[in-house]
């Protein structure tokens, strides 16, 4: 669990920003897993705290009385039934086919060749 320090300096009580600083930043990298260098720190410091500003900024909102947003509109998901269909015959699989066999469907080879970069 990560602990956060928050400031109060210069901050009203009822509203306080969390500190963030390279241990935190070093913290939050090693749990997901990221790399990054020196230099990007001071990077990464200022993006969450406009990050955190944002969400400061969201929680000001009046939100009493407001449900919760399951759907992003009003329409819900339309389901088909889940049926098993033959769409093409083999036969009309390997007619439609750039180059067939006879029995199968000839694709060029991609597994083991050198890659072009």
């Amino acid at each position: 669990m990560i602990m956060l320090k928050l400031a109060h300096q210069n901050q009203p009580k009822e509203n306080p920003i969390m500190e963030i600083d390279k241990a935190l930043v070093q913290r939050l990298a090693q749990l997901s897993k990221l790399e990054y260098d020196e230099k990007s720190s001071e990077k990464l410091i200022e993006d969450l705290k406009r990050i955190l500003m944002f969400f400061e900024k969201i929680n000001e909102l009046p939100t009493e009385g407001v449900q919760p947003l399951v759907y992003m509109n009003e329409h819900k998901n339309t389901l088909r039934e889940d049926a098993i269909k033959r769409l093409n015959t083999k036969e009309e699989s390997l007619r439609n086919a750039p180059k067939q066999d006879g029995n199968y469907i000839l694709v060029p080879k991609v597994i083991g060749q050198k890659q072009i970069k």
